[in-house]
């Protein structure tokens, strides 16, 4: 069966950008020259191109739907993330479309599939950090796609909003750092996605750029489901030399790594200084209140929206965008000076 013309197909026939093409389809939503939209018409009536309906809803301002694909709603940061992308689009009379993928890339690739049938205008996305095919098939059929808190590297033309992951991290560990630690331990997302790399990269660069050395046996690369957190604490404070500072820089696994803390018997921050990654509400409320670096998530899903609704309507420039929000960092009471005695196992 012969596959459906693409906008790109279409851009490439004419040796014009996508964006050319999107005016050409949509009157009034840019200039475009005589001659120009001439050859794009011509090659549009040779491919047999049709527009993807959703789209043609979202360029005419009527209501229309596009995808939020993520990777776990029983992680907070994704559930309150998806909370908001539903309010800012709803502002926008735009539905959304919810498929979470629990960090599995078989589902992530059978909703890619859902979504494709669905013919939705963009999508926004948490990439598990595979499925490149699919992906690209998406945006070939004409549907865009905006990257949300992760990326593909094998993507560089989508449009990525995230926070700077590797400055949050330089920052949790320059915090320690200032307070005499020097044997940090980081607890980090698979490194095969681009936040569990990238915030290992702020961690390292911190404390070489203090003279300390970084040993391996204090970074713990962690799945986002299950029980990971607790085994990778365990795993810290059962080194010879245990770590007198820890930064849980994987926020689906802070609950399980304060479980095993508290099961340990540390006196926090007595013997052990803790950071986590992301804010909720119950991290106040524990004893002690923990320090956070607290993700500004209702940026993070208006800068989306924006660049879906936009790209759908064909008002934004050809050039994919990279938008980095700053995270901020909330000192409370889990963090405190080193002190010279060591944690017990």
């Amino acid at each position: 069966m012969k596959k459906s013309a693409t906008i790109r197909d279409v851009a490439r026939e004419a040796g014009v950008s996508v964006a050319v093409v999107s005016r050409v389809l949509n009157e009034g939503t840019g200039p475009v020259a005589a001659l120009t939209r001439a050859k794009v018409v011509e090659v549009i009536e040779a491919l047999n191109y049709r527009p993807k309906a959703a789209a043609r809803d979202l360029q005419k301002q009527t209501t229309s739907t596009i995808g939020l694909v993520l990777a776990d709603l029983t992680n907070p940061f994704f559930a309150r993330l998806a909370d908001r992308v539903v309010w800012e689009a709803r502002a926008r009379g735009v539905h959304v479309v919810l498929l979470t993928t629990q960090e599995d890339p078989h589902l992530e690739a059978e909703s890619i599939d859902t979504l494709i049938e669905r013919s939705v205008a963009a999508v926004i996305a948490t990439p598990a950090g595979g499925n490149v095919d699919k992906w690209a098939r998406l945006t070939d059929l004409g549907i865009n796609v905006v990257f949300v808190d992760r990326e593909i590297a094998e993507l560089p033309d989508l449009d990525v909003v995230t926070i700077r992951n590797d400055v949050s991290a330089e920052t949790a560990t320059n915090h320690l750092i200032g307070l005499g630690h020097t044997r940090i331990g980081f607890i980090s997302g698979p490194a095969d996605t681009s936040t569990g790399r990238v915030r290992v990269l702020g961690f390292r660069r911190a404390m070489e750029s203090a003279g300390l050395r970084v040993d391996q046996e204090l970074i713990h690369h962690i799945p986002f489901r299950g029980d990971a957190g607790a085994d990778a604490v365990g795993a810290l404070l059962g080194l010879g030399e245990p770590p007198t500072g820890i930064i849980v820089g994987n926020t689906a696994q802070v609950r399980s790594a304060l479980r095993r803390i508290k099961q340990s018997d540390i006196d926090v921050p007595g013997e052990l200084s803790l950071v986590v990654f992301d804010d909720n509400p119950w991290t106040e409320l524990v004893s002690p209140p923990l320090t956070v670096i607290r993700q500004p998530i209702d940026m993070l899903a208006l800068h989306s929206v924006e660049l879906a609704v936009g790209r759908a309507k064909g008002t934004l420039p050809d050039q994919p965008r990279r938008i980095e929000v700053d995270a901020e960092f909330v000192r409370r009471s889990s963090s405190a000076p080193v002190t010279q005695t060591t944690p017990a196992t």
